[in-house]
């Protein structure tokens, strides 16, 4: 299957580069997967669309500061790390820019004191392909505080506007720190709308994935079956799982928020291989595209992917290669806005 099947024409100022000034005042696109009957509203009839026996699971992974921007302590030159993957033993797997400059043993010096010495400083210890980087940080007190003063959100390179508030790159309900960028459909939830949901008799579980290396890279391959995910970290939780037991057992539909959601799902759905599932834990690199068979996830909330990107091979799994062109050509034709800070699509 060819990469160039999941290409299509996007206007780059379709491309969002700020948030609404309302978390759910974006437009949510409807796509039947049976019929590929497309249909447009606003994200507030997400209500409407789900109801009682439904279950939405939501990632609440929370997004590290994890851009530093610094210098090479020998010769000042400016330099950029992007925290990928906590290894332990303050070690982390970086993307460094310019990664030329960073030879094995480059000493990088991130913010200052008094002095002048550094506030934290980072060892390069292995060299990895496109740009990829091992580290190992030194500094003293607490290192997440340090990045809390010293880093950037790590906003995807097709947002060029500065984002005033940090907190619009994060989910309301975000709770564990972890990832190298924000689960984006989340993003359209408020409390308000999620308790409304609730009172609807809507469940509401929580999954935990950190978004890490893959959401950086593009497809470097001709045939989709070459590509190879990198892994990401993922939790179920005892009660999430019961919840999910639950809902299959009863014919009710597990709605993913988001495909980091929809991955997380159908990786413990193959961990477990049709027996009741159980609170685990584990890194995955599942890669889903059309011919893969969904085992738990029954509808998807998502945003607008890159073309040829593996998210839109993910949504073409669920809905169908055909049903999700034409619903983007329409998105295009009517000018819903692209990527992390853009509109939604509901696939039912």
């Amino acid at each position: 299957m060819n990469v160039d099947l999941f290409d299509f024409e996007l206007p780059e100022e379709l491309i969002a580069q700020t948030p609404l000034l309302e978390r759910t005042g974006s437009r949510l696109l409807t796509l039947n997967k049976q019929t590929g009957a497309v249909g447009h509203g606003t994200f507030l009839d997400i209500e409407q669309m789900l109801g009682e026996g439904d279950l939405l699971i939501l990632n609440d992974t929370r997004v590290l500061p994890a851009r530093l921007m610094g210098i090479k302590q020998d010769t000042g030159a400016k330099v950029e790390l992007l925290l990928l993957k906590a290894l332990g033993d303050n070690r982390w797997e970086t993307l460094a820019k310019p990664a030329k400059r960073m030879k094995v043993g480059t000493v990088l010096a991130f913010g200052s004191v008094a002095d002048g010495s550094p506030l934290l400083t980072a060892v390069v210890e292995e060299e990895g392909e496109h740009g990829g980087r091992v580290v190992r940080f030194e500094y003293e007190g607490i290192f997440n505080e340090l990045l809390d003063r010293l880093g950037e959100m790590p906003l995807p390179p097709y947002i060029k506007e500065k984002l005033e508030d940090r907190e619009r790159y994060q989910t309301v309900y975000a709770k564990h720190e972890g990832s190298a960028a924000a689960p984006t459909a989340g993003l359209h939830f408020t409390q308000d709308l999620l308790e409304r949901l609730k009172d609807k008799g809507v469940r509401i579980g929580y999954i935990t994935l950190h978004v890490g290396l893959g959401t950086f890279r593009p497809m470097s391959v001709d045939a989709v079956e070459d590509h190879v995910m990198h892994s990401e970290y993922y939790e179920l939780s005892e009660e999430t799982a019961q919840q999910l037991n639950e809902t299959k057992a009863r014919g009710g539909r597990i709605v993913a928020v988001g495909t980091t959601s929809a991955r997380t799902l159908e990786s413990v759905a193959q961990r477990f291989e049709g027996k009741e599932l159980q609170a685990c834990s584990g890194w995955t690199d599942i890669f889903i595209f059309p011919g893969y068979s969904f085992k738990l996830v029954d509808a998807l909330l998502t945003n607008f992917h890159l073309p040829k990107s593996t998210l839109v091979m993910l949504v073409s799994a669920i809905a169908g290669r055909e049903h999700i062109m034409e619903a983007y050509r329409q998105a295009v034709e009517q000018r819903y806005r692209f990527f992390s800070f853009g509109d939604a699509m509901f696939i039912y």
